[in-house]
């Protein structure tokens, strides 16, 4: 993989990740296959001020439920008031739309030198601070508790612990006022390499916050709940025993005597020099009263004694050719993370991710949800755990598993790194999944029934002849979007990797209120005058030469689909006049609707379409630069990033078709830009920016 295979969703991830599937096995429509982790719903809600008792859910068309969900904020509260965005999409709708003024249309960043990394700020102009990232960053921003929460890589390297030279997937907490480092969350990488976690590739996803707690998934398959406080409340808030830390490590060369003249002297109770010189490196300087204890003769040791200026024990290993020291977290290790749970779905669901796990996490009252990221192996062929859930529903308080669901089955194309949405729609709560088989899945948004999800329908947003090509050469696509729900309709786009290439691609407009195989056509064998349904299939729904085709779908709840519309009527296709692929997601504000796609284009469209189905679109612009992320519409403006760093600003309307300003970033963006209380955050490649006009 390279590194765009763990965006989405951005990621990309994202994202977008970032950002962001498949097997040769063959599934079929049977009812999803559930694992069944059997708990009880705890309905305490999370800590915090804010929390609202919605005894009635309000539904798009403006009807209500009976369902009693207790939510900490109600989406139409976040986006209304516009001071925090506390998850990717800001809200549980995901669509970026905050209700947020005063934003600028211009400014400047400055110029950084490219060996010191000093900032000349002479040039600058409504920055109001910078705070470094790793070198590769693909998660957005989220906003929230006074604080500015970002997925990267470790090359900031602010841990003494882990210089910038150490890989990992880290989580950074900044000040929101003043860009101020506050504390990183740690995933070392793991021993698996490539195959579940992609080099230097980072965190990929954003978090989910409410009040001082924040759920994220970790690049080595965890479910993370932690104290958005950190430490610095100065208490350990974890529910379970305090996580060791990784303080230094002493490699066994062969071309020194240091690992054995160390290991001697471990055992007769000393700490050897060079021992001590790497202790002291990671921020855990040893004093001379260090009193040194044998665990397992020759194999493990307790260090007692002042480390770093705290009273403390180290625990010593030898493993393999190394000798390893840790520490327990606790509240003087203020630039830790303070973590509360912890759920490894590699351990105990058995997934296998595919070069990275990355999902940006929802809540619904006290419910999680997650896309496992459960994917292909380093062939693209094999799928290594058909039977591992593809989405999981958790209660968020305790990281209890609710229900799962492997609905893709064997039919995942590459990986999945999508990120789930949640909606009343039609009124019923909805989660939305996107599939690793390029299908969009809505269950009821409850605790399930005997460790399973209530299914409500299933929409393919491949069409039927389109085929699954290693490389990107096909034109069946993955999901790695997020869906949008907007005014009782879901929207999203397919899309690949970016690097697997541009392709053809495709914008649906979807009626979440039809139940069962909603698709635009369905699968037959035609023999004769029968037609039998087919059971999906993984590289190619339909194969004309085997008597199969695709016929419409009576049950069909496309509004509107959009893959090409000739613009200027001049009989033909044009590129600007094409829905490439797109691993974007929408954002819709009074019906205009705005996505980029891989090849850089900005597409405006209506978002509700024309009465016969066929999409209104209002223009197309070219950025000229592949787009990873998906736009920002707040204060009457429209944000957009791109891979050469470029930031498009338009003025909102179908109208404006011309962007005011295009500005660079000094490196590549490929998150999204998200604002909130007056000020945009843009994170590039390798720096977050605070971006805002001067506070009177």
């Amino acid at each position: 993989m390279v590194r765009t295979e763990t965006t989405a969703l951005l990621l990309m991830f994202m994202s977008a990740v970032l950002g962001a599937i498949t097997t040769v096995l063959v599934a079929g429509c049977n009812p999803p296959v559930s694992m069944v982790v059997p708990v009880t719903l705890v309905s305490t809600p999370a800590a915090g001020p804010d929390v609202e008792d919605s005894k009635k859910d309000n539904t798009d068309d403006g009807s209500a439920t009976d369902n009693a969900v207790q939510e900490f904020i109600q989406p139409e509260k976040v986006l209304s008031e516009g001071k925090v965005w506390p998850q990717w999409g800001g809200t549980r709708v995901r669509n970026n739309v905050p209700n947020v003024k005063n934003l600028p249309e211009s400014w400047n960043v400055g110029d950084f030198d490219r060996r010191t990394g000093e900032w000349d700020s002479e040039d600058a102009e409504n920055i109001r601070w910078f705070s470094e990232l790793g070198s590769q960053t693909y998660g957005n921003p989220v906003v929230a508790d006074g604080k500015v929460f970002v997925g990267t890589n470790n090359g900031a390297g602010y841990l003494k612990r882990y210089p910038s030279n150490v890989d990992l997937g880290c989580m950074l907490a900044f000040d929101e006022s003043t860009g101020d480092f506050l504390w990183q969350h740690s995933s070392e990488k793991l021993i698996t390499g490539r195959v579940h976690d992609w080099p230097l590739q980072g965190l990929c996803c954003a978090p989910l916050v409410e009040g001082d707690r924040m759920w994220f998934v970790t690049s080595r398959g965890e479910v993370r709940c932690a104290d958005t406080e950190g430490f610095h409340d100065d208490e350990d808030d974890g529910i379970v025993d305090p996580e060791p830390a990784r303080v230094a490590d002493l490699v066994d060369s062969g071309d020194s005597s240091d690992f054995e003249d160390t290991l001697r002297m471990l055992s007769e109770g000393e700490l050897s020099e060079p021992l001590r010189k790497l202790i002291a490196d990671g921020g855990s300087e040893a004093s001379d009263d260090v009193k040194i204890e044998s665990v397992a003769e020759g194999k493990a040791w307790k260090a007692t004694g002042t480390f770093g200026g705290v009273k403390r024990d180290l625990s010593i290993k030898l493993m393999g050719p190394k000798i390893s020291v840790f520490k327990m977290l606790g509240v003087d290790d203020k630039r830790d993370a303070d973590v509360i749970w912890v759920f490894n779905m590699m351990e105990e669901l058995g997934v296998s991710q595919h070069n990275m796990c990355s999902c940006s996490v929802t809540s619904y009252g006290d419910l999680l949800f997650v896309n496992t990221s459960n994917g292909m192996d380093e062939s693209h062929i094999n799928l290594p755990a058909p039977e591992a859930p593809s989405f999981i529903c958790m209660n968020k308080d305790t990281g209890k598993v609710l229900w799962t669901d492997r609905s893709p089955g064997g039919n995942i194309l590459h990986g999945q790194w999508s990120s789930p949405t949640v909606e009343v729609l039609g009124g019923v709560p909805q989660v939305l999944f996107c599939g690793g088989d390029g299908v969009l899945y809505s269950f009821r948004a409850d605790a399930g029934k005997d460790g399973n999800p209530e299914a409500l329908w299933e929409f393919d947003c491949n069409p039927k002849t389109s085929k699954w090509v290693l490389g990107g050469e096909g034109t069946r696509n993955n999901l790695i979007a997020t869906p949008v729900a907007y005014d009782g309709l879901v929207y999203v786009a397919v899309g690949q990797d970016p690097e697997h290439g541009e392709g053809e691609g495709h914008l649906w407009c979807i009626d979440p209120t039809k139940r069962g195989d909603v698709s635009p056509q369905l699968a037959v064998k035609i023999e004769g005058s029968e037609r039998t349904p087919i059971p999906r299939k993984r590289i190619q729904a339909v194969e004309p030469e085997k008597g199969e085709a695709a016929v419409d779908n009576p049950n069909s709840a496309v509004v509107w689909h959009y893959s090409l519309a000739d613009q200027n009527d001049d009989g033909e296709i044009d590129f600007e006049e094409e829905m490439h692929r797109s691993c974007g997601t929408v954002a819709i504000k009074d019906n205009v609707l705005y996505i980029a796609d891989f090849s850089g284009l900005l597409h405006c469209l209506d978002a509700k379409g024309s009465p016969d189905g066929t999409p209104i679109v209002h223009f197309t612009y070219d950025m000229f630069a592949q787009s990873w992320g998906s736009p920002l519409i707040a204060d009457g403006k429209v944000y957009i990033g791109d891979e050469d760093g470029d930031v498009c600003v338009f003025e909102f309307g179908a109208e404006n078709k011309e962007p005011m300003e295009e500005i660079n970033m000094g490196s590549s963006v490929y998150s999204t830009p998200v604002a909130a209380d007056e000020t945009i955050f843009i994170s590039t490649k390798d720096k977050l920016f605070a971006i805002g006009l001067p506070k009177e």
